[in-house]
């Protein structure tokens, strides 16, 4: 990459494309990062589906959410949910929300999350839940003003997910990296979980073991390895979004062809 911000707006489209491709994501959903040269500002794609989001479609916003410069591209309504998380956590790197089936059950039943393997630990122990119902009465469930994006992110305070009773997941990370690892891996545990209950009682990591598992992520080679594996995956199927100018595209480890 040339830049930091040219780096950072190809790792938002991949990331993107890998949670589609891994089946966190689907029509609806985002991920976002912020501007690696300007805290006050984040990057999200204009209004698209999330595998077929590219570098090109990145716009970038204020924490009011509003597009620096002005745009007419179509915009996600729920961006308030990334500018209201930046603006109330200045460690945050990174934010996804999704509405990844895995996590549907837990959310329909107000169910806690509960980590049951090692990896499952990236969602942290007991995540709090949201009910916009309660503060904000009947709604459509989308997060589309900023007071509703404010309570949010004041719901997640400094947990790493925020589940959204009968809507969704927000998560966040200190990397896009970070974040895609906690997304993927949070949905696999909330599969096994609910897995689980069906055939006895659940025996969930202990308070311990959920803080030293959560750093496997970022205290091994465990989030590179996923990484590579996931961009691989894209890489096989001819879906990395595209790099280096009309008709081509960055491959696996650098690996620059034809689109």
């Amino acid at each position: 990459m040339s830049d930091p911000l040219s780096e950072a707006r190809y790792n938002v489209a991949v990331a993107n494309r890998i949670l589609a491709h891994e089946g966190v994501l689907d029509a609806f959903g985002h991920v976002s990062m912020r501007h690696p040269d300007d805290p006050g500002r984040y990057l999200l794609s204009r209004s698209r589906a999330p595998e077929l989001v590219a570098p090109d479609d990145i716009i970038e916003y204020t924490l009011d959410s509003a597009p620096v410069g002005g745009t007419d591209q179509p915009q996600y309504s729920e961006r308030v949910i990334h500018g209201e998380i930046y603006r109330a956590r200045p460690d945050v790197i990174a934010v996804c929300h999704h509405h990844a089936p895995a996590f549907m059950p837990l959310l329909i039943t107000a169910t806690d999350y509960v980590p049951v393997f090692h990896l499952g630990a990236v969602g942290g122990l007991k995540p709090p839940f949201w009910d916009q119902r309660a503060e904000f009465g009947d709604t459509n469930l989308l997060v589309v003003k900023p007071e509703e994006g404010a309570s949010l992110a004041r719901a997640l305070g400094r947990a790493d997910m925020v589940l959204m009773i009968n809507h969704g997941v927000t998560a966040v990370g200190t990397s896009v990296q970070d974040l895609t690892f906690r997304c993927y891996f949070s949905c696999r545990n909330a599969i096994y979980q609910m897995d689980a209950a069906q055939h006895g009682t659940i025996r969930p990591l202990s308070p311990g073991e959920v803080d030293k598992a959560g750093k496997i992520s970022t205290g091994t080679t465990g989030q590179t390895r996923a990484w590579e594996s996931w961009v691989m995956r894209l890489d096989k199927i001819r879906a990395l979004p595209p790099q280096g100018g009309p008709g081509r595209r960055v491959g696996f480890l650098g690996d620059d062809a034809k689109a």
